[in-house]
């Protein structure tokens, strides 16, 4: 199986790349608008039982022509960043749907994600699937929330957060995206109703804690701009609120562009487009703390007898096994399609093709760590953790 991975030497590509390395069955063409860079890429890593291709790509140029002539099963498009695409956006969709192949993306722009439902009648009458945004947020977000509130009659609140290791590299176009949105309005479900949030202007506190493990250290969230905060709303239509976070280390720097943000707000100055370099500079060099990264996601809602429950799903990844993990819905769905089972033609966000078992099988041989807390379904607590409960 042929798989285009567009972006395939930068940060989400390059890890995407390794993690499907491993699977003789792949030629995995590495791509970019940098032929260099990919063969780079390519040269520096060990011998490897997929089969890797530099290859030239450029999502402005000719798309039918570079298409035909890779002749891929699967395009990941891992650049971004998505929320820049500007008109044309869906170029690289159109021209797949158009050849019959079979796109997927991290995308983590929340209208982008919307967007590609448009697409769901022609890519089901060319026979592919086209899913948008399979990363952590949303895919794995849901696949949480749908274990949490498998017994529940009613779904109420729905929140959550990622917490990255310092060490975990942030691509340039990750920071340009945070820049580009931070301050602005974003769309979400609050008290029931429809609303505007600002990212970066609204905080909480939270400790990352699984049973059984050292807990991250207590840490800020603020509010991000993900596709969650319309695709999880799209899923449990009753929830009153969905809120999604983001708490990167160290905090002076989360300061830093909280500060931004509300300047923004206030309207006292433009977009943090232009700081973006400085951003990614900072972010990337000013590292210090554990080397430890963390996902929490909680549901509120009612149980069969009526009764107010709340739950909780903890997630702990030790030293460079975190930043692997928004890469793993496109492992997970490449690995599905070479054993014969890929998701159903049409284009949508990819929240219900991937469950939470899916990536406990591939958190199994990582330092990668989960738990459910306050009577989770699923939950199969010893009696020392019975009896010790929250403590």
């Amino acid at each position: 199986m042929k798989v285009l991975v567009v972006g395939g030497y930068g940060t989400f590509g390059g890890r995407t790349v390794e993690l499907l390395e491993g699977e003789p069955h792949l030629i995995l063409f590495v791509a970019g608008r940098s032929l260099a860079k990919a063969d780079a890429y390519c040269k520096k890593s060990a011998p490897t039982a997929a089969q890797l291709v530099p290859a030239l790509f450029d999502r402005d140029g000719d798309l039918a022509a570079q298409l035909a002539a890779f002749e891929p099963d699967i395009v990941v498009d891992a650049s971004g960043p998505f929320q820049a695409y500007g008109e044309g956006r869906y170029r690289l969709i159109e021209a797949c749907i158009a050849r019959r192949i079979n796109y997927l993306d991290l995308a983590d722009g929340s209208d982008f994600v919307a967007g590609v439902s448009a697409f769901d009648e022609a890519a089901r009458n060319a026979g592919v699937f086209v899913l948008s945004g399979v990363s952590s947020f949303p895919v794995l977000t849901a696949a949480v929330v749908r274990r949490l509130s498998s017994d529940l009659t009613r779904v109420d609140g729905i929140r959550g957060g990622i917490a990255p290791s310092p060490f975990a590299g942030v691509g340039g176009n990750v920071i340009r995206a945070i820049a580009g949105y931070a301050g602005r309005p974003v769309r979400l479900v609050r008290n029931g109703r429809p609303e505007q949030g600002r990212p970066f202007t609204e905080q909480l506190r939270y400790t990352i804690a699984p049973p059984g493990r050292l807990p991250l250290r207590n840490a800020l969230f603020s509010l991000v701009d993900v596709p969650d905060l319309r695709a999880l709303a799209a899923l449990w239509p009753e929830a009153r609120t969905i809120w999604m976070g983001a708490g990167p280390v160290p905090e002076v720097l989360h300061r830093a562009l909280i500060g931004l943000a509300w300047l923004g707000r206030a309207g006292l100055i433009g977009s943090l487009s232009p700081l973006a370099p400085l951003m990614h500079q900072a972010t990337n060099r000013l590292r210090w703390g554990e080397h430890r990264g963390g996902m929490f996601v909680e549901v509120e809602g009612s149980d069969r007898a009526g009764a107010i429950v709340k739950r909780s799903w903890y997630l702990l990844a030790e030293g460079n096994d975190g930043p692997l993990i928004p890469s793993m819905a496109v492992e997970a769905l490449a690995r599905k399609a070479l054993a014969g089972h890929q998701p159903a033609p049409g284009a949508r966000a990819g929240v219900r093709d991937l469950e939470l078992r899916d990536y406990e099988a591939l958190f199994a041989g990582r330092t990668i760590y989960t738990g459910f807390r306050n009577g989770a379904a699923d939950e199969d607590k010893p009696l020392y953790a019975e009896l010790l409960g929250a403590a």
